[in-house]
């Protein structure tokens, strides 16, 4: 069967973001409770190549790095001359570069200090720090206490029980195999839904142990709860390997958060990501434009991941990722902007919440994990066969190309039968106006 062009760029990449409008705030602390990121710049130097380096390793972090201390000088020589303090730094092994943060004295002239940056040759690029937020509705109180009569008592409130045909679904692919990244606020990872499944828990916001938040664990149960343990939900790919990756904090009181991150955290989040080696990333998070950040996600793109983010539905272009060029841009059903966004569930979607809760939450960010667990489950099902290999490249539209999708609802059941040459779900049951999307590798 001949599969469109157009239908093969969503069924194996996503891209995860809440309800979510990011904007660059000039006055408030970043997420690590520091200097404003109005006032810090992202240097970037040159790493050396491997074979110039003595360890000829490109681990992740600056103990496999024989040449830290060097560059730490070169840095900090740079710093001296423009009387700037550096700060943290990351190795951004994927792009060669070393990552140094470096602060402003208060009423600093940023642009100027930018550009004088920009003119010393030892620096490869310089950007300022972005910060960026999730919009998101949870409705959490105290919480939904599950009761334990029967297996997954939430499961048929979840919106893609009935529409995705979820338990059929899960009788051919449940993620096996795929890793999914979840670059976020905190994971909840002792979470009884959650507990054995997370295979990476790391902070980049600050030191010390991951604290259990609400949007991280929220997003992290729609994609991966365990099913059929007689308690709340069933994820949507409850058998992938979950990276929980910490890359924004959470302010505010229990019923009135906010979710904030900045470019550099996202950034350590992003090629760890990449070092792990990510099948699929989620985003729920949106903000302003950021090199670094889309040359990251070029790399993860180049390398076959799927990125999936969160559409602002306030801004025309959806925002940053989800405007970025072979991003899958996610926007919830009852949402309108962008029209080029792919639809997917994002009203009352019950989840998991920190300390054995559950709630409602709504919103793309929530659309997004849904579409991130569905691009797990293609891409189990993608690797079962040959046919599967020739479909994916048979065409791919390419990244980025808008396609109009006003009116119409995404057909899981379609694409898994496409992959797996038979019908998976109640056929009859799909309708004429159902979007097959084109997840395909870049």
């Amino acid at each position: 069967m001949k599969i469109p062009a157009a239908l093969i760029t969503i069924a194996m990449c996503a891209c995860l973001f809440c309800c979510c409008g990011g904007v660059a705030l000039a006055d408030t602390e970043g997420p690590d409770g520091r200097t404003p990121p109005a006032r810090q710049l992202l240097v970037m130097l040159r790493l050396p190549t491997a074979h110039f380096r003595s360890d000829g390793n490109y681990g992740n972090g600056w103990d496999a790095q024989l040449g830290r201390h060097a560059r730490r000088r070169v840095a900090e020589a740079l710093a001296s001359d423009l009387q700037l303090r550096v700060g943290a730094e990351w190795s951004m092994t994927s792009l060669g570069l070393d990552c140094f943060v470096m602060e402003l004295p208060s009423g600093a002239d940023a642009p100027a200090l930018q550009r004088a940056l920009e003119r010393r040759p030892e620096v490869e690029s310089v950007e300022p720090m972005h910060e960026y937020h999730a919009l998101e509705a949870v409705r959490t109180g105290r919480g939904l206490q599950a009761p334990d009569s029967h297996d997954d008592p939430l499961y048929a409130l979840q919106p893609t029980a009935r529409r995705w045909h979820l338990a059929e679904l899960h009788a051919v692919s449940t993620g096996r195999g795929v890793t999914v990244a979840v670059i976020d606020s905190g994971v909840d990872s002792a979470h009884i839904e959650l507990h054995g499944h997370v295979a990476v828990n790391r902070d980049f916001v600050a030191t010390g142990s991951v604290p259990a938040e609400d949007h991280g664990t929220a997003v992290a149960g729609i994609i991966a709860a365990i099913p059929d343990n007689h308690l709340g939900i069933a994820g949507v790919a409850p058998a992938v390997r979950l990276l929980a990756l910490r890359a924004c904090g959470q302010a505010g009181e229990a019923d009135a958060t906010v979710t904030r991150c900045n470019s550099f955290a996202l950034a350590k989040a992003l090629q760890t990501a990449l070092d792990e080696r990510a099948d699929v990333i989620n985003l729920s998070l949106a903000g302003p434009d950021d090199r670094l950040l889309a040359r990251l996600i070029d790399v993860a793109l180049a390398r076959g991941a799927c990125v999936v983010a969160a559409a602002d539905p306030h801004a025309a272009g959806g925002s940053f990722p989800a405007s970025h060029a072979g991003v899958v841009a996610v926007r919830g059903e009852d949402q309108t902007v962008p029209p080029t966004a792919l639809p997917a569930p994002g009203q009352d979607i019950p989840t998991t919440l920190p300390g054995e809760r559950w709630g409602f939450v709504s919103g793309s960010s929530f659309a997004a994990a849904e579409v991130s667990g569905l691009v797990a489950l293609l891409r189990e099902l993608e690797r079962a066969g040959p046919q599967a290999d020739a479909w994916w490249s048979s065409g791919a539209a390419a990244p980025g190309s808008a396609r109009r999708t006003e009116g119409k609802l995404l057909d899981p059941c379609a694409l898994a039968a496409a992959l797996v040459h038979n019908c998976v779900c109640a056929c009859a049951d799909h309708v004429d106006n159902a979007l097959p999307h084109d997840f395909s590798r870049n």
